[in-house]
């Protein structure tokens, strides 16, 4: 049986700069603790855990006077920086570039359509830490679309700015935005001036997609890596399942059953932008031993 490690998986260039952040202080045996979950990947979480890193919560903070916090690349707030700096917590930014640079231009757009009682409107999964720190920027009042139905309410007869979370699927980003010209086209015939859409999902996710699905269909068994909450996760396997009927999202390697396998000649492993290469390693492992006690 043949078993490939998809050769365009692993991590994004921000997670592995977070965890090369994090890695630092470890290795030198100083504190540091994570403004929550590092990655959205449960086994990577437990690994820098091993090592000594905690992850604390924005309710944490206040007791944390003094001490080391490392701000992950999904970003943050305002009134996180604001909190750090009354508690004098010394903050170690790990905030990706990219999300640095969205978050700036949100900011400005907020500050160029309060004046004309315009809306920003951030395209992206409520509650998601990169969302939370990108309404931040608008003093909370963005409005945060998921689908279609969050529309109802927006006054479309002002103007309108919108942004996607940097892992969103650009199929579904631009369904919104076609629903939103619709809207605005009642009250203005060039939906176009009163709209100014913003490119702003991130290359290395939204590559990804046309290559793993090409990849799944080259195998006959796919199976795919990925933490329970990863937003880039449920959307990248879900184009393998599009690509491959026979793909399977897995968490670890304990979650493999071998009856996935019967008459399977070769077998296609891949994972969300936050799962570490040595996680599907493993599973590459697991399936080896499978096969050898099949055989």
């Amino acid at each position: 049986m043949k078993i490939e490690i998809d050769p365009n998986a692993g991590f994004c260039f921000g997670v592995v700069n977070a965890i090369k952040t994090a890695e630092e202080y470890l290795i030198k045996g100083t504190e540091i603790n994570c403004l929550g979950e590092i990655v959205h990947n449960e086994m990577e979480n437990n690994r820098l855990k091993g090592f000594g890193m905690k992850t604390v919560k924005h309710d944490q903070l206040p007791v944390l006077a003094g001490r080391s916090v490392l701000i992950r690349a999904h970003g943050e707030p305002p009134s996180t920086y604001e909190l750090a700096k009354k508690y004098n917590i010394n903050l170690v930014d790990a905030t990706c570039p990219v999300v640095l640079k969205l978050q700036e231009r949100v900011r400005k757009a907020w500050q160029r359509l309060q004046p004309l009682g315009g809306t920003v409107i951030i395209f992206g999964k409520k509650g998601h830490a990169e969302v939370i720190g990108l309404c931040g920027q608008t003093n909370n009042q963005a409005v945060v679309v998921q689908d279609l139905n969050d529309l109802d309410g927006i006054n479309f007869s002002k103007p309108i700015e919108i942004f996607s979370q940097t892992t969103k699927e650009p199929e579904h980003y631009r369904e919104i935005v076609d629903e939103i010209k619709r809207r605005i086209a009642i009250y203005n015939p060039q939906p176009d001036t009163f709209l100014k859409v913003n490119n702003t999902i991130c290359g290395q996710v939204s590559n990804r997609k046309p290559y793993i699905k090409a990849f799944a269909q080259k195998h006959d068994v796919m199976i795919f890596v990925s933490g329970t909450n990863s937003s880039n996760g449920m959307m990248l396997f879900d184009a393998c399942l599009e690509a491959n009927p026979h793909s399977h999202l897995i968490v670890n390697a304990t979650e493999l059953k071998p009856e996935w396998l019967i008459g399977c000649q070769s077998v296609g492993i891949s994972g969300a932008t936050s799962t570490p290469l040595w996680l599907m390693q493993e599973v590459e492992r697991a399936i080896e031993s499978i096969v050898k006690v099949k055989g």
